[in-house]
């Protein structure tokens, strides 16, 4: 039987959020842009690491670590 590792997955999860809200905020602020095109390369290049990195660590989490009984 595994234990999840419900710290890593709430981390996960609010780093998939943090990467979202970022992309959003920073998707509005393109007008203002001078090169709106490699601001969002950017911004997205950023937001998909953050994201993917919170993907790996809510699933590593929600599979946990094998529990040592004592028997």
């Amino acid at each position: 039987m595994r234990r999840t590792n419900w710290r890593l997955v709430m981390t996960g999860v609010v780093m998939i959020l943090l990467a979202f809200g970022f992309f959003i905020l920073m998707a509005g602020m393109t007008g203002r842009s001078n090169d709106p095109a490699a601001l969002m390369r950017t911004v997205g290049s950023v937001s998909g690491v953050v994201g993917g990195l919170g993907a790996v660590m809510a699933i590593v989490g929600l599979i946990g670590k094998r529990r040592r009984d004592a028997a």
